[in-house]
Order: C-alpha cells, then sequence, then structure tokens
C-alpha cells in the first residue's frame, strides 16, 4: 500500500490501438467528471504509444485546462471519419492496389516497392492543425505537467526509443534494446509511433526510419518508471477474455486476419508480461521491512498499477459497424480476406468512423464510471492497493501473492 502524499507522481500510459483509442478517450471523459470542475492536469506524467501517443500530445498541450483538452479529444474522436486518418477514394486505393500487385509481379522493378497499404497523410494534416507542441513546453514551465513521452521503434538499430520532453531534472536512459531521449516532441515523433507496420508508411527522423512503438516496446510501463512514476494508470484496449470459446477447424488464416493477430498481440501482450514484472518486483520489495532494505532493494521503488480495459469485445462492435467501412477500403480489405464475418480484428484497428468511435467512447466512459471511487483515489494520492485490475488479470498474478 501507498500511503497519500502530495510527492506522489501518478503517471497515465496508453498503449496503441488505433480506432480502439477512441475507448481512452472516454476513460478520460470520465476522469474529467470525477475531479473538481477547475482541476489541473492529475497526470504528470503521460506516456503513449501509437494511437495513445496522439491522445498523450493532445493532453500533454493543453495540460493546463485538463478538461477542456479532454473535451477536445472527445470531439475529435467522436466525429471521426476514415478520410481524416487515410486516402479512401477510390482512385488512390486503386493506385495502391496495382502498385502492390505489379510489385509482386515484376519483384520491385520498374514500379518500386510499396511503402505501405494505405496513405495517412490525412492524418498528419489534422494533426497539424490541432496539435499546438509548443504548449507543452509552457504547460512544463507552469507545474502543469513534469513530462510526456512517445515511443517508436528504430528500423535501422531495432531499438525502441522513447522522444521525451520534460522537466530539466530528467535524464536520457539507454537500455539493452530500449532508449529514452529527450527532444522537443513534433509531429514527426507522433507519426513515427503511429506508423503500423505494413498499413501505414514508416517515418523518417534523423538518419533512420521508425514505425509503430510497439513493435519493439516489451516494457510499455519502462518510460513513465524512468521519468519518476510512483503510480501508473493504464487504460488498455482489449478485453482479455475476448475470444476464449473453444477453437473449431476452419479454413486457413487470410492475410486480414494473420495481420489482426499480429496488431492485436503488438499493443497489448507487452503490456500483460510488463504487469507481471512489477507484481513481481513489488511483491520483492514489500517483503523486507523497509529498515532491513540494503543495496539494489534501496535503488528501487514499488510502483502501483491500476488497469482498466474495456467490459466489452471490441471486435464484435466493430462487426456492428463494418458496413460503414468506405467501399474502396472495403473492397481492398476483402481482396486480401478482410471483409469476412469473423474476421474483425484488423476491423477493429481501421474503422475510424463515428458511430464505431462513439460507441467505444461511451464504453470507456461507463467502465471507467463503474470504478469511480477507487479511479478518484488513485489518481489524487490515496491509499491504494498495489494493483487494481479486473479479476482475470488478478487470476493470472495470484500465483506471485502466494495464494
Amino acid at each position: 500500500m501507498n500511503n497519500q502524499s502530495d510527492s506522489i507522481k501518478t503517471a497515465l500510459v496508453m498503449p496503441g490501438g488505433g480506432a480502439r483509442g477512441a475507448f481512452q478517450v472516454g476513460v478520460l471523459k470520465a476522469v474529467a467528471e470525477i475531479l473538481p470542475k477547475n482541476s489541473k492536469n492529475p497526470f504528470p506524467i503521460i506516456s503513449g504509444t501509437s494511437a495513445g501517443a496522439v491522445n498523450s500530445v493532445v493532453l500533454a498541450s493543453r495540460a493546463q485546462h485538463f478538461r477542456s483538452a479532454v473535451a477536445e479529444l472527445e470531439k475529435v474522436w467522436g466525429n471521426f471519419r476514415c478520410n481524416h486518418v487515410f486516402k479512401t477514394d477510390h482512385l488512390t486505393v486503386f493506385k495502391c492496389g496495382m502498385h502492390w500487385l505489379f510489385s509482386f509481379i515484376l519483384g520491385g522493378r520498374f514500379v518500386g516497392t510499396p511503402k505501405s497499404l494505405l496513405d495517412n497523410s490525412p492524418l498528419r494534416e489534422l494533426l497539424s492543425r490541432n496539435v499546438r507542441f509548443s504548449r507543452i513546453a509552457a504547460a512544463i514551465d507552469a507545474g502543469c505537467l513534469e513530462a510526456v513521452a512517445v515511443t517508436a521503434a528504430s528500423y535501422g538499430s531495432a531499438r525502441s526509443k522513447t522522444f521525451f520532453e520534460g522537466a530539466d531534472d530528467l535524464r536520457d536512459w539507454d537500455r539493452t534494446r530500449r532508449l529514452g531521449e529527450r527532444t522537443k516532441l513534433n509531429l514527426d515523433c507522433v507519426m513515427a509511433s503511429i506508423a503500423v507496420p505494413m498499413i501505414f508508411p514508416p517515418q523518417r527522423i534523423g538518419n533512420e526510419y521508425y514505425g509503430d512503438g510497439a513493435m519493439r516496446q516489451a516494457t510499455p510501463l519502462s518510460p513513465a518508471v524512468h521519468l519518476g512514476a510512483d503510480r501508473i494508470l493504464v487504460v488498455g484496449i482489449r478485453d482479455e477474455l475476448g475470444g476464449t470459446e473453444p477453437a473449431t477447424l476452419g479454413p486457413p488464416p487470410t492475410f486480414a486476419q494473420i495481420a489482426g493477430y499480429m496488431l492485436d498481440t503488438l499493443f497489448m501482450d507487452g503490456l500483460y508480461s510488463d504487469l507481471e514484472r512489477v507484481t513481481r518486483i513489488n511483491q520483492l520489495i514489500d517483503s523486507v521491512p523497509e529498515a532491513l532494505r540494503s543495496g539494489a532493494l534501496l535503488r528501487v521503488r514499488p510502483i502501483d498499477t491500476m488497469l482498466i480495459v474495456p467490459s466489452e469485445d471490441l471486435r464484435v462492435i466493430a462487426e456492428r459497424h463494418r458496413h460503414e467501412l468506405p467501399m474502396a477500403i472495403r473492397i481492398l480489405l476483402g481482396g486480401i480476406g478482410g471483409d469476412n464475418p469473423g474476421q474483425d480484428k484488423l476491423l477493429s484497428f481501421l474503422l475510424f468512423e463515428r458511430a464505431y468511435t462513439r460507441e467505444l467512447i461511451a464504453l470507456g466512459y461507463r467502465d471507467a464510471m463503474k470504478v469511480r471511487d477507487q479511479l478518484l483515489q488513485f489518481i489524487t494520492g490515496a491509499d491504494v492497493p498495489r494493483l487494481f485490475a479486473p479479476d482475470w488479470i488478478k487470476k493470472d498474478l495470484s500465483a506471485f501473492r502466494g495464494s
């Protein structure tokens, strides 16, 4: 347990998930509602990856006005159309399909090698209009924010790199396959973090090309810990209980089905492994009385964590809204087997349509309000359990508690 203290630093961690990131906005809407109206940003440390990186920089750039920042996120996510994120016109999609086809046939000669399945330049234009990165430094100077971080994966060095902007006393870190680098966050950093492999094009920063940060992020809680967090609120985008029905032999998986499975693994599997790691470390620290700690135990600290994930399977929700996907994208996905009912993992990541995102925002709001009291205690520094999570998480980690 952690005693109430004004010095407790609470971090917000938002993993990636494409269109599923709308669920995070619903949780943030609940947080804004349960806090007093004029409350400052309750998360001095904010860390995000992929779609979570977008939400992170929006919050950070408006940290002095937390409720209005959340309202702005809800406005954007609640009115999304796919053409705000990637090009959906028939000509662009046709040219993309032909480019891939002739590249395969000709081995990349004459037509060049395609960089991605979709063109996400509309998202870059949207973010350039709506995110004021210069305000991040102002929020830090005003004491409303200590650090914000976005993570990308380098294709050159095969390392996970966290770009962060924060207070002067924060330092870079360098670990095996992962590092943190202080920088002035900009649009390129965010576009690198959301560059889902094969789906969106890689982003060049300096002399390296980067892709979605989830690719190499085996420890998604690590940036928040390096930046000084004492407790971490994690807003995930997957209900682990979904898809637990008995397997039946059917046709071989299509390319779309495999792609959706890979994205699901990228965005969430590292999180649960990291939660296990934190639980083990917490148990080790708590097993030794504070007066008797020495050596390495003096250099580590327990981390309280709270996990909020959807109570419903987002694939099922996406399936209900499949018909809202633009016709050209439906045709493109149909060509790789993504237009078949039941193969909806990929669909749930790419369905940037307002009916779907609004339903996810509403779900995030409801799920957060179900734990309203615990959430308020967690973000205000009250006495909380080391881990607050759904029962299936606690069951998986019960072996670490000796039960």
